[in-house]
């Protein structure tokens, strides 16, 4: 069952899973960017390092990003999101 908060406790909780969510994306973005085309090999395909049949570029970016943000995401949900209603609470009728 989900802990019972206040209306102003239920906006902070919201506006802080809001933050760090752009946080984690913006950090995915950086990482996708960088790793794509910061350290993207010039020259031709022959001269490329590959990593398991793919350009060291792509591996890192495409495989390693989306394993290392999965596991950063399923981290960030487990330790800093709640799990509570987001309806109106009810008022106990006498």
């Amino acid at each position: 069952m989900a802990p019972k908060m206040t209306e102003k406790e239920k906006n902070q909780q919201i506006k802080k899973e809001a933050l760090i969510s752009a946080g984690l994306y913006i950090a995915f973005f950086i990482w996708w960017y960088f790793t794509g085309y910061g350290i993207a090999e010039k020259g031709t395909p022959e001269t490329y390092t590959y990593v398991l049949g793919l350009p060291m570029w792509f591996f890192l970016s495409c495989i390693v990003g989306y394993v290392l943000f999965s596991i950063a995401t399923v981290f960030v949900v487990k330790k800093f999101f709640k799990n509570f209603d987001l309806g109106e609470e009810e008022k106990e009728q006498v």
